[in-house]
């Protein structure tokens, strides 16, 4: 029996995977002209193209242009670049770290209210003007549905009104040496939730209508009002469900 080498059959490129017919002529000689060790994952070859593809990816994330790309004098792939590109990196580049000041603000000013805040949280708000003497009475308008959340925070000697936690300025504040009354308002039903109510009276004739569906929510804060303005307690408006 002949044990030779002459009866080999050497296959090189036995277990290349297939191209498909849709590829283009440049993927399709570059499968068939490339040797099975480069599809190896360490390859020198395999390991440049991952960097070129990382770099690439990182460098859409600032420019959506296509990148020209030369090979360096190691056989490095790099990237070449305009000023004018440059440029538009470095103004980018400054517009990322602009907005990361920004949150990183907004991120400070609600650590700070949680804080010192005595009391805050969200509640749904309305406003209402109380009628002036010899004007009449206001119409009815118990069951217009104007209530829009806002973020109401109990520091120092105001009530401050933003329209979300994150915001650095409130739209609305109020001293707490204005308001000559605060009360309970009846419960009302909202998108099949029962609602508790209070109110805010100012002596400038305005008054903040509160409500939340959490009744210790409401019950913290006529509390707290009524400590800090020196008011008294108003418990006598029962439990009325009105559907809104």
């Amino acid at each position: 029996m002949d044990d030779g080498p002459a009866k080999l059959n050497i296959i090189p490129d036995h277990f290349q995977v297939p191209t498909s017919s849709q590829e283009s002529p440049e993927n399709t000689s570059s499968s068939i002209t490339e040797p099975q060790t480069d599809q190896s994952p360490r390859s020198p070859h395999h390991l440049r193209t991952r960097r070129k593809l990382k770099t690439a990816l990182m460098l859409s994330l600032f420019s959506p242009r296509r990148l020209s790309w030369v090979s360096g004098n190691e056989g490095q792939e790099k990237v070449e670049l305009t000023v004018a590109e440059v440029e538009s990196l470095r103004s980018e580049l400054t517009d990322i770290e602009e907005r990361e000041a920004h949150l990183k603000a907004r991120v400070e000013h609600v650590d700070e209210v949680l804080r010192s805040a005595r009391l805050s949280g969200y509640l749904y708000i309305r406003t209402r003007w109380e009628a002036l003497p010899g004007e009449p009475p206001p119409i009815d308008d118990t069951e217009v549905d104007d209530w829009l959340p806002r973020f109401v925070v109990l520091h120092g000697e105001c009530i401050f009104l933003y329209l979300l936690c994150t915001d650095l300025s409130p739209q609305d504040s109020t001293l707490l040496s204005d308001i000559i009354e605060v009360g309970r308002l009846p419960s009302f039903k909202r998108d099949d939730e029962i609602q508790y109510a209070f109110y805010i009276l100012t002596q400038l004739g305005l008054r903040y209508e509160c409500s939340s569906n959490s009744k210790i929510q409401v019950d913290c804060w006529l509390s707290a009002l009524q400590t800090d303005c020196k008011l008294e307690s108003d418990t006598s408006i029962p439990n009325v469900w009105i559907k809104m």
